[in-house]
């Protein structure tokens, strides 16, 4: 067991992703390595923890009750569409995102609002590849969809999914309800889909997704979280949900242009930054 400020590290050498021989260790020290990064993205917000105790290759789990926290971590209560009251972690400094790396959190998928506000920060579409298409056709998607927003006066940013799909996030900042936010993107998902329906849809259903790409709305709701940027996966290999600039998305060429491992992240890190940064103090508004 290692001590690090408060919090006690266990069972570093676990292996959690088999495949590669990526430990509990490793994923301590990645998250250590972003934290700068990763903090201001997940900070005041209430998490559910994807947690993988036995590796990616057992049976994880979905944590949204903050069990056994220590004293000093910070919590937040939600009501749950049944009525129910939920206290869920918050990670707001580096001793929380250990403890939760601790509990071999892999994935870290906050809610779009902060602290006690019930109002979404952002607007944000899960750009999905259905069967017979790939994440190119989710980057030609992703910059029409960039092209829209731009033609309604907002920036948009755009993340890996950390698998094979494409997350846009619309930064909003300002007041705006999750019923303005939902309809906002249903509306513009169902306008993408009626305009491309041969490439696009906005349908859930599995029938309705062959040989398209789906735009995904549904996200945009109090009830709903999504994967943080710079969170790893619990796929196969220690994939991240990584920022990306349009122009890497314009530039990509192959799938493996889109896919970021943990070891990689961190370079990027180190040497540009978080690209995804000027995104939490751009202030916008949804047209009317």
């Amino acid at each position: 067991m290692t001590a690090l400020q408060d919090v006690a590290l266990t069972n570093l050498g676990r292996v959690l992703w088999p495949r590669v021989g990526f430990t509990k260790g490793d994923l301590v020290a990645y998250y250590e390595g972003v934290v700068e990064a990763l903090l201001p993205h997940i900070a005041g917000r209430a998490l559910t923890l994807g947690r993988f105790p036995a590796g990616v290759n057992e049976r994880g789990f979905a944590q949204t009750q903050c069990r056994g926290r220590p004293s000093w971590m910070a919590t937040r209560t939600l009501r749950l569409r049944d009525g129910r009251l939920r206290e869920y972690c918050v990670v707001d400094d580096r001793r929380s995102l250990l403890w939760v790396a601790n509990q071999s959190a892999i994935e870290l998928h906050p809610f779009l609002s902060r602290e006690v506000h019930e109002e979404p920060t952002h607007v944000s579409f899960d750009l999905d590849p259905g069967p017979g298409t790939d994440p190119l056709d989710c980057c030609r998607v992703a910059l029409r969809l960039c092209g829209v927003l731009s033609g309604e006066g907002l920036e948009s940013f755009v993340k890996t999914s950390g698998f094979s799909g494409l997350h846009v996030q619309v930064p909003l900042n300002a007041p705006h309800s999750y019923a303005q936010t939902k309809a906002f993107a249903r509306a513009l998902a169902m306008r993408m889909a009626s305009e491309d329906p041969d490439c696009i849809t906005d349908r859930m259903r599995r029938s309705a997704r062959t040989g398209r790409v789906l735009v995904d709305w549904t996200g945009n709701d109090a009830s709903r979280s999504t994967v943080a940027p710079y969170s790893l996966r619990a796929g196969e290999f220690p994939t991240v949900s990584t920022p990306l600039a349009w122009e890497e998305v314009e530039a990509a060429r192959e799938p493996a242009d889109l896919w970021f491992e943990a070891g990689e992240v961190l370079r990027r890190v180190q040497s540009g930054g978080d690209t995804l940064a000027p995104a939490l103090g751009l202030h916008q508004r949804l047209p009317d």
